[in-house]
């Protein structure tokens, strides 16, 4: 799919999602202000998840953090004059790390749900991309995305990604299976027990060049578009103030669409 016509669908789903989720439900504040904090402590405490190739990604070798929202992350941490402290978090326990106060951001390209808009707060979008697909390329039942949903098809997805909940409504036949990590669903295809996994834009472009077993199946149509943002515990209007207007400076100013090149994700940028 060229970047045009992806930025045109991620336009038109972003209305739409915004028109169906409405805001986020605000709960008990924080005991002081994540500004005041991140002055006092001259840090920024930042969740990612550090397996998400090209947004926050740990090379296993070098122990080196790359991507999108590493870099973005600096530029926010330079703004407010302190150095970023980057805390290792998952989509399985991204909720717990903000509302424990573990990090004051989430900068991993936090798909916006309504489950998760019920108990966070989330900035303004910065990328947005469908679901995808991976089989293998031996696979002889899956060719296309209609061949998904069918009896005795096997779907893996890893367990508190937005993917679990999407497949749980839209799934009507094929058999879901929700694994404990990334790791675990993509051992699933690749041994046959499973016959394919969920996953996003950034992900597949990774799997795909590391991977000469996997085939990537995209929707032929929008599937389910997900805007990608920032999370921020509920009850600090300040600090989500102080967020949204660095999403709206790096919009402005181009630094998100340079960024997204830098990492291949231009096409997903969020408007």
């Amino acid at each position: 799919m060229n970047g045009k016509r992806l930025a045109e669908r991620i336009g038109a789903a972003l209305l739409l999602g915004a028109a169906l989720w409405g805001p986020a439900v605000a709960q008990t504040p924080p005991a002081a202000g994540h500004l005041a904090r991140i002055e006092a402590t001259d840090e920024m405490r930042v969740c990612i998840w550090p397996d998400y190739y090209s947004i926050t990604y740990r090379d296993p070798r070098t122990q080196v953090l790359s991507g999108i929202d590493i870099d973005l992350a600096g530029q926010l941490a330079h703004e407010l004059g302190v150095r970023p402290r980057f805390v290792d978090s998952s989509f399985a326990t991204l909720v717990d790390d903000l509302l424990g106060d573990r990090c004051d951001i989430a900068m991993f390209a936090v798909g916006v749900t309504p489950a998760r808009q019920a108990r966070l707060r989330f900035s303004s979008p910065t990328l947005a991309s469908d679901i995808y697909a991976i089989t293998t390329r031996s696979n002889r039942r899956i060719h296309d995305w209609g061949d998904i949903d069918k009896p005795d098809t096997v779907v893996a997805v890893a367990r508190g990604t937005l993917h679990e909940t999407v497949m749980r409504q839209k799934l009507r036949f094929a058999r879901l299976l929700v694994l404990d990590t990334p790791f675990a669903r993509e051992q699933e295809v690749e041994s046959g027990r499973a016959d394919v996994f969920m996953t996003d834009y950034p992900y597949s472009r990774r799997f795909l060049a590391n991977a000469d077993w996997a085939r990537l199946i995209a929707p032929p149509h929008p599937y389910h578009i997900s805007p990608y943002a920032y999370a921020v515990a509920p009850g600090d209007d300040a600090w989500l103030a102080r967020v949204n207007r660095f999403v709206r400076d790096i919009k402005r100013d181009g630094r998100l669409k340079r960024a997204a090149a830098r990492y291949h994700l231009e096409g997903i940028v969020a408007p």
